[in-house]
């Protein structure tokens, strides 16, 4: 589903990191790395393609918002580079022994630091879409194993998080650019954005800053409070921790905070005359509703009604509206289902943003 989620832009922003076992970098002002990101309808991931190696090698990778590094299958690979042990670099990465994970089936294997070229394009104010190559990028030579579960013909996974060896830390880096990116997600063609954007959309965007977690390395936001059709949930809790993810295809609630979410959603839903009916066996969805008489003249997933959903943010002049657009899912021509799961107990408060709220915001 194509997003329609208001006008909130997450721009990731880094700590700044010396590499100082590498070149100067090659200094690109004004620049953004473009990176074309595209939804595949069977997993529901979002991937992109890097051109890697000499000669180089187009690399489908899922992209991984959290993740601390790119990682990849080299067996097929004969021009990327072993980063020999106790190397600079080594220590830049922290070891030169990494722990790939397929955050998806959550399966974590051994791997090797390697280094390998990378082709990228980019655009600036005086050239559009340009090709410039990146030396030496970092990344993890993981085993043919940790691609199951993973996009037809990906390759690895695009960690994106804040590590000092994650694409957007080390391009920053080679290209003199400023740490951070942006991401157009979207069922269509999307983008990703690294270094300088600027752009007349960021005048009508509403900003929310990152928070950091000691005991965290994913990226988070704060929320105030939650709300279904303006009433204020009763949640007892003056913040709640909420990350943002790729790889989650449905947002998710901590089990306490779901069964009030859902409580307040059915009774707004039922005052204005949605039917619930009893959600497919064969989906993951808790609650549905016909989709008769749900949708307007257009009958289609934008023009859904349903009861709207506000994250209020860091103040009430700031929310994150999700309309039934973004929060309903139709399952056949007789069914739509709330996108929204029981995330499971938790000693807190904690929502995870997946990719169908997601879509066309960060």
């Amino acid at each position: 589903m194509a997003s329609s989620l208001s006008q909130l832009l997450f721009l990731i922003f880094f700590t700044s990191q010396i590499f100082s076992s590498f070149s100067q970098p090659t200094i690109l002002p004004n620049t953004a790395l473009i990176f074309p990101v595209t939804k595949d309808a069977s997993t529901l991931q979002y991937t992109t393609q890097i051109q890697m190696g000499s000669p180089g090698v187009l690399s489908k990778l899922v992209l991984d918002l959290n993740g601390p590094f790119l990682w990849a299958d080299c067996s097929s690979s004969s021009s990327h580079k072993p980063i020999r042990s106790g190397s600079l670099k080594c220590l830049l990465a922290n070891s030169c022994t990494l722990n790939p994970q397929n955050t998806l089936t959550k399966l974590t294997k051994p791997g090797h630091l390697a280094e390998q070229i990378m082709t990228v394009d980019y655009v600036n104010s005086h050239n559009s879409n340009p090709i410039s190559t990146a030396q030496n990028v970092l990344f993890s030579c993981a085993p043919t194993v940790l691609l199951q579960g993973l996009a037809s013909g990906a390759n690895g996974m695009l960690g994106l998080g804040r590590s000092k060896i994650s694409l957007p830390s080390q391009l920053s880096h080679t290209f003199g650019t400023r740490r951070k990116f942006s991401i157009c997600l979207s069922d269509s063609d999307g983008v990703m954005l690294s270094g300088d954007v600027t752009s007349d959309i960021h005048k009508s965007l509403m900003f929310t800053p990152l928070v950091s977690r000691s005991t965290s390395d994913d990226y988070y936001i704060n929320v105030k409070s939650v709300k279904v059709n303006n009433k204020r949930l009763a949640l007892g809790t003056k913040s709640i921790d909420t990350k943002i993810s790729t790889v989650v295809p449905y947002t998710t609630l901590d089990t306490t905070t779901y069964g009030i979410f859902v409580k307040a959603f059915v009774a707004a839903a039922t005052h204005t005359n949605m039917t619930r009916v009893v959600a497919p066996a064969t989906t993951t969805f808790g609650v549905c509703f016909s989709s008769q008489k749900l949708y307007s003249v257009h009958n289609t997933p934008a023009s859904v009604e349903a009861p709207k959903i506000e994250l209020v943010l860091q103040s009430e002049m700031v929310k994150w509206r999700i309309d039934g657009r973004n929060s309903m899912v139709r399952i056949s021509d007789e069914v739509v289902c709330l996108g929204i799961l029981d995330g499971g107990l938790s000693d807190k408060r904690e929502i995870v943003i997946g990719d169908l709220i997601c879509m066309l915001i960060m």
